[in-house]
């Protein structure tokens, strides 16, 4: 995204701020000094030779975030002026790309900038949610604990994602093994069988004339076998980048059996911790559901979100939408409605997002077990039907010597 440099009159006191933010368009500078309470007086692109402190130079994993944030809040409960922390944070910090954001982040404090706006112009480090809570802790004067909050709540976001990758490593894996032994047997080995029983010309039973011309397939025309998976991985990127194909995918993929499980409630687990967490730091329901559906993940989930969103601000409860969505279960929908009639609505999404994080668990577990014997069964069905298949004509040319 372009980088713009805007000076802007501050509402409350008037005073002329000048500063930098990474956003698509002027529109959405415009948007973010509105945000933050300041009136835009002229706005251009920053010259590309402006650095945006190395966020685009390495990656900056969740963990270092997680440290960052914890050693952040401890620093500031126990009194130490706002720039001293960070410039200690900058310091001692292993990730190289975190190092030169956070000494962005002290250049734009010392310049003025509240914490949150110094943040905002780094999202790839941190994001709407991590901004929004620090301007909430800033203005309630409580930064420390929404510190402690945010580090907890990345840390079990982050949890839940390795859970859900790491139910996909190991059939990935086994898959991955199979496909290797697979094409071994079929270019290394099927051709030696081939020239056996050429040698004979003995008439071969169909299942070894199958694996005989998968054999001559993957090695004559491997080429094109690999350029039509990578056409396809292409394609379905292009398409999954359009608003109607990610739609669409990201139904099909929360419809698909004990996957499709494990990511709905995975999502549900991330939408009320999220929201849960946003609301209880400050953040208004609105600026809430909007953030939550930025990092929900799934497009499905985005418009159910969205939809509750439109009508919380037509004056009607958060409830209804996400029922008419199909997407929650009925016990979530029943607790978040229970949750806004009673004023809790923060507590109860955090019990929500307990329950489903055992439920992922659970779900994990139960997909790792059942994957195991499966994949072992379709591995040793395929490479044991082929190796049969090359045996046949062999007892075929024993029966007739006998």
């Amino acid at each position: 995204m372009p980088l713009f440099e805007y000076t802007a009159r501050n509402a409350a006191n008037g005073q002329i701020q000048k500063g930098q933010v990474d956003v698509k368009s002027k529109e959405e500078v415009s948007a973010y000094l509105r945000k933050n309470r300041m009136i835009l007086v002229s706005v251009r692109e920053a010259p590309t030779k402006i650095s945006l402190g190395g966020v685009g130079k390495g990656k900056v994993k969740t963990r270092d975030i997680v440290i960052f944030t914890r050693q952040f809040a401890t620093m500031i409960n126990a009194g130490l002026p706002l720039v001293q922390s960070l410039s200690i944070l900058a310091a001692q910090t292993e990730n190289k790309t975190l190092q030169e954001v956070t000494r962005a982040v002290v250049h734009d404090v010392e310049a003025g900038n509240t914490l949150a706006d110094a943040f905002s112009k780094h999202p790839k480090a941190f994001p709407d949610l991590y901004v929004n809570m620090v301007a909430a802790g800033e203005a309630g004067g409580i930064l420390d604990t929404i510190l402690i909050r945010l580090a907890t709540f990345l840390e079990k976001s982050d949890a839940l994602v390795r859970k859900v990758k790491g139910a996909m490593v190991y059939p990935a894996v086994i898959f991955s093994v199979a496909i290797i032994a697979i094409s071994v047997l079929l270019i290394f080995v099927i051709p030696t069988f081939q020239s056996m029983f050429a040698s004979v010309k003995l008439e071969l039973p169909l299942p070894t004339r199958v694996v005989i011309g998968l054999s001559q397939g993957l090695i004559h025309y491997w080429w094109m076998i690999l350029a039509a998976m990578g056409g396809s991985v292409f394609l379905f990127k292009r398409y999954y980048a359009t608003p109607p194909g990610r739609l669409q995918i990201d139904g099909l993929m929360l419809r698909a059996p004990i996957l499709g499980d494990i990511l709905r409630k995975s999502a549900v687990s991330r939408f009320t911790r999220t929201l849960g967490t946003l609301i209880s730091s400050g953040v208004s329901i609105l600026d809430g559901l909007e953030i939550t559906a930025k990092t929900a993940g799934n497009r499905v989930i985005h418009d159910a979100v969205m939809e509750s969103r439109q009508s919380i601000a037509g004056g009607e409860t958060i409830a209804a939408p996400l029922e008419k969505s199909k997407v929650f279960p009925p016990m979530v929908i029943s607790m978040i409605a229970v949750g806004e009639q009673t004023g809790g609505l923060d507590e109860m999404l955090t019990k929500i997002a307990d329950f489903y994080d055992e439920e992922v668990d659970v779900a994990v577990s139960a997909l790792l077990s059942l994957m195991e014997p499966v994949m072992i069964v379709v591995l040793g069905v395929i490479v044991g039907g082929m190796v049969v298949a090359m045996y046949l004509p062999i007892f075929d040319m024993m029966n007739a010597v006998q």
